[in-house]
């Protein structure tokens, strides 16, 4: 959910990102992760935004990730074989204050083989630093700052002159969404309207998800079910295998176990679905 939030922000303000971590308001476009694709990337948490010139890689972390400085390199090394002539740069984001060890690192490093990118974690940069930007705001309850509630007050006030009914419900409900990991419901409810912040492609997209997810979990339940008595007591490592499935890959699934006859079909059947 974080995720998406932030890729929205950073695809529809650019310029404002690019204001902010380069000093100067580059028009970017939005780089499709496919283009850069020799083996699977992962393209729901990458933003990558393309201008003239450069390339910004942006990753918006909300818990620390110990694969982090590889996926980095990874990044570059993919950009440059497809654009070697463009200048790049590459910042992780980290959103939630935590003390583990890996949102300090900003490197991945081994023998004759060094490549440096940038972080920053919000919870150190002030929180006033990103009220001036209106893709900042649902940024700002994340900065730095003593007296969180007045931050969101102050972002509320800001998001409330924006004379665009659909940016201004859009920005209002990626606030509250961000501002759920430092403040409570109750204060995010009395600051922000509940009413504007419907109308946003963010809240009709959690929606829509929350729709899904119940779907692939009913999906889930009643192949399980059906396995079960088909071949016999599936294993947790299949059973895991399964719950992995998207539900397209269930609904395939269901058709397939028809022709079960024994757990060889099935195994066989999850490795076919990995290649």
């Amino acid at each position: 959910m974080y995720d998406n939030v932030c890729k929205f922000l950073a695809e529809n303000y650019s310029r404002d990102f690019a204001q902010w971590l380069l000093g100067e308001p580059l028009l970017f476009t939005q780089l499709s992760p496919s283009e850069l694709s020799l083996e699977p990337i992962r393209a729901d948490a990458l933003i990558l935004l393309e201008s003239d010139q450069m390339i910004l890689h942006l990753e918006f972390q909300t818990d620390p990730d110990p694969k982090m400085s590889f996926r980095m390199l990874d990044y570059r090394t993919r950009v440059y074989r497809r654009f070697p002539k463009k200048t790049m740069r590459q910042v992780v984001i980290y959103l939630k204050e935590t003390s583990s060890p890996l949102v300090q690192e900003n490197a991945f490093i081994l023998p004759n083989t060094r490549h440096e990118y940038e972080v920053l974690r919000l919870w150190e940069i002030a929180a006033e630093k990103m009220l001036g930007l209106s893709g900042l705001l649902p940024l700002a309850n994340l900065g730095k700052t003593p007296n969180r509630p007045e931050i969101l007050r102050q972002v509320a006030a800001k998001i409330d002159n924006i004379e665009g009914r659909t940016e201004k419900s859009n920005l209002a409900a990626a606030t509250a969404i961000l501002a759920g990991l430092v403040l409570s419901k109750e204060i995010i409810g009395s600051l922000l309207r509940e009413e504007i912040m419907r109308e946003s492609v963010i809240y009709q997209d959690i929606r829509e998800s929350g729709k899904a997810q119940g779907r692939r979990e009913e999906a889930v339940s009643l192949i399980l079910r059906l396995l079960n008595r088909r071949l016999g007591e599936i294993s947790s490592t299949l059973g895991q295998q399964i719950r992995e499935l998207s539900l397209e890959q269930l609904e395939t699934l269901g058709e397939a176990l028809l022709d079960f006859t024994s757990l060889t079909d099935l195994t066989t059947w999850l490795l076919e679905i990995e290649n």
